[in-house]
């Protein structure tokens, strides 16, 4: 799938934070099969057993690139996570590039449902994930006088021309 353009990025968030000493700092791409992607690599600050990342830094990131999906159509409008489920598929490593995949299942006007995969460089499927969103406006998520452009103030440059990922249908069987 090719890149089409990067999302802007956050000052602190865990994921996309460039700021954030302990964050992932992903950069998201929008694709031209309308799903975002980015790659990441865990780092042993991220860990839970030996050699293995948190299941919480796990569902971390596919919450974000679920919910990113939703900048694909509306760049100005946030998801708010009411429901979330994650399989954990394999182990998923610390220092090795991974990389994942969100993409819109369901949309409508107050809110959406999205999926969310994480994959290992062969396209093993090592989790997924589906949850349930609430559209709001920023100042809504984030009180009056929230500025979109002052928390997402970093504008990423575009590193990567193209992704590969199985296709959509097969993991939602």
């Amino acid at each position: 799938m090719k890149t089409l353009k990067t999302q802007r990025n956050s000052k602190n968030c865990i994921v996309c934070g460039m700021e954030n000493p302990f964050g992932l700092k992903a950069v998201f791409y929008d694709l031209d099969d309308q799903s975002v992607a980015c790659e990441v690599t865990f780092r042993s600050e991220h860990q839970s057993y030996p050699s293995r990342t948190h299941g919480g830094m796990i569902s971390t990131l596919l919450d974000e690139i679920m919910g990113r999906a939703l900048w694909i159509k509306e760049p100005e409008t946030f998801g708010v996570t009411t429901t979330m489920s994650v399989t954990f598929r394999r182990p998923v490593p610390f220092g090795v590039k991974l990389k994942a995949r969100g993409y819109i299942t369901f949309d409508s006007k107050m809110g959406f449902t999205a999926k969310g995969e994480i994959y290992d460089l062969n396209n093993n499927l090592l989790a997924e994930s589906s949850a349930r969103y609430l559209k709001m406006s920023l100042e809504r998520a984030f009180g009056q006088g929230a500025d979109f452009h002052q928390e997402m103030c970093y504008e990423m440059p575009s590193l990567i021309e193209s992704f590969d990922f199985p296709d959509k249908r097969q993991s939602e069987k």
